[in-house]
């Protein structure tokens, strides 16, 4: 048992390092570049992609797509909704006080990417705990899902108002939560058992909710035709490889 725990680790650790992945970017002038624009389409495209490529059909495989799973997931539409109206308020007040504003789309992406990272760690764990080569599958699936969402996550971030530095560090914080996750289903496997079959359809309902409420209205405030062809091609793409990644799970 000891060692499925030492392979769980080592799995949700490799992914959580993976958020890590905006030091590529700190030299470079993302701010008004063109590439900004692309990271931010691709999120919104990769966003609605692992929603309804990956997430919802796997509700339906798990829960059914019923009745139960659609309440759950307009609960993390509600959720996520009542929470941005809340860092809205919050915001807006301190913003007055330090002159600073950070828009709430970039906190709702933080909480929506923790919420999926500790899906991501139950799952991992979920698949040791069955097999050695379904968790070690699992983890390569995992891996190759979180490259293209945590790269766009990035985007997301320094466009809200982060800077590149502390965006990194937000992204590997909520990557993190993987962990948490990992060891939740490990330890309370028992008593807790199936817990992803509530959290994903809220993770589904919080990426459906920034990708349409926040990061397409922003892709909209882009009126040139070269640059908007430019936003088409990143979420077609981000969404491209969301379906690509079915080829190898």
């Amino acid at each position: 048992m000891n060692l499925i725990l030492i392979y769980i680790l080592l799995s949700v650790v490799a992914v959580s390092l993976i958020s890590l992945v905006g030091l590529f970017f700190l030299g470079s002038r993302m701010k008004g570049s063109n590439f900004l624009i692309f990271l931010v389409s691709f999120s919104a495209g990769a966003l609605l992609g692992d929603s309804f490529i990956h997430l919802i059909p796997e509700i339906d495989n798990t829960i059914g797509f019923g009745l139960r799973g659609s309440l759950y997931m307009m609960s993390g539409i509600a959720l996520f909704f009542v929470l941005e109206k809340f860092i809205q308020w919050r915001h807006c007040h301190e913003q007055f006080l330090n002159g600073k504003h950070i828009h709430s789309f970039a906190y709702m992406n933080l909480i929506g990417d923790g919420v999926h990272n500790f899906i991501d760690g139950v799952i991992i764990a979920a698949g040791y705990l069955a097999s050695f080569p379904i968790g070690l599958a699992t983890t390569m699936a995992v891996l190759l899902h979180e490259i293209p969402q945590e790269i766009g996550d990035f985007g997301v971030l320094v466009h809200g108002g982060f800077s590149k530095s502390k965006a990194i560090f937000l992204n590997f914080v909520t990557a993190l939560t993987a962990i948490l996750g990992a060891l939740v289903a490990f330890f309370l496997s028992g008593l807790i058992s199936h817990i992803e079959y509530i959290l994903l359809p809220i993770a589904a309902g919080s990426f459906i909710y920034i990708a349409a409420s926040d990061l397409i209205p922003e892709m909209h405030k882009e009126t040139k035709i070269s640059r908007s062809l430019l936003q088409l091609l990143a979420f077609v793409l981000g969404f491209g490889i969301m379906f690509g990644l079915l080829l190898v799970e």
